[in-house]
């Protein structure tokens, strides 16, 4: 995903807004979650040694996963309005 670029998250598990807390059965209906890329990154280096004793066999690999960073933007919880354009009104 390239950098500045925008996604929603419709699988919410659970909103908490101080004391109002909705848990999903799974997810919560009509909730999302908008979040900005903010590139990809590397995570921590893992070794793999691979090892077979009295046959002289060993393995040395290494790893690093990459990750999404992510922003979160805006929670919707479900019911809210939509943020839209209003009409003019003619007089």
């Amino acid at each position: 995903m390239a950098q500045g670029n925008t996604v929603d998250l419709d699988r919410v598990l659970l909103i908490a807004d101080g004391d109002q807390v909705t848990v999903g059965t799974p997810t919560v209906a009509g909730a999302k979650v908008v979040a900005a890329c903010q590139g990809e990154v590397k995570g921590d280096k893992i070794i793999v040694f691979r090892y077979k004793p009295k046959v002289r066999y060993h393995r040395k690999t290494g790893h690093r996963q990459l990750y999404t960073r992510l922003t979160i933007d805006k929670i919707v919880a479900p019911g809210a309005k939509k943020a839209g354009r209003r009409k003019k009104e003619v007089t």
